[in-house]
């Protein structure tokens, strides 16, 4: 390569890795999440969904790795055994891939939850994905167009000396995180975006708690 060629590729990768993502204007995220449903991801709010998703060109998990089904049980059994299984290699790419302060991957029961603190994803004193947040979130993206057999809830939570703008700020990260995922080519019809507020916290109240409560967590659970 010469050199006029290679100063020309630098400058082309110095100028992609500087590009900073910020968030569509508010006006514009009902077109963004168009599709996604606006409550916590209840059993019954899955069922009701499903219809939606199918139509979508979702995936459910009977329907995938027919490989790996055994030939014997029940047809409960066997998709419960298909689903543990899919959703343990969705926990471990997702754990092998987000080695990141700030962010964990846990299990529960058959579902994955994904904790981001806020100052993990989000820059520091702006309503907004900073650029190590939206390089986690593409790794994220990535990750749950390849295990598409899933739903997601996408909650956003604040620490308790929000007060009465908790609920507002809570449901904008979520938003946030459901918009970018949108422009990153995941379907809206897996999508349950809700904001609680101070609910549930799990750290004390004190100055380091309050930053591990100010979190994303992104619920998967398989589509059936």
């Amino acid at each position: 390569m010469n050199l006029k060629k290679y100063i020309i590729l630098s400058l082309l990768l110095l100028t992609t890795a500087c590009v900073q993502y910020h968030s569509p204007e508010r006006s514009t995220w009902s077109q963004y999440l168009r599709g996604a449903s606006f409550t916590d991801m209840t059993e019954t709010a899955r069922i009701a969904k499903r219809p939606v998703f199918l139509g979508a060109g979702g995936t459910l998990i009977s329907s995938i790795d027919t490989s790996n089904k055994m030939d014997y049980g029940d047809k409960v059994q066997n998709d419960t055994a298909v689903s543990v299984n899919y959703m343990t290699n969705l926990e471990y790419e997702l754990y092998d891939s987000l080695r990141k302060p700030g962010i964990s991957v846990q299990r529960a029961g058959t579902d994955v939850v994904i904790i981001l603190v806020r100052d993990a994803i989000m820059e520091l004193n702006i309503a907004d994905i900073s650029a190590d947040g939206a390089d986690t979130l593409n790794i994220i993206s990535k990750i749950l167009k390849k295990y598409d057999a899933t739903f997601m809830e996408i909650a956003g939570y604040t620490d308790a000396m929000a007060d009465k703008q908790a609920q507002a700020l809570s449901l904008d990260m979520a938003q946030r995180v459901g918009v970018f995922f949108s422009q990153h080519g995941i379907s809206t019809a897996r999508m349950f975006i809700v904001g609680r507020g101070a609910a549930r916290p799990i750290a004390a109240q004190d100055d380091i708690g309050r930053l591990t409560n100010r979190r994303i967590e992104i619920r998967l659970v398989p589509a059936r």
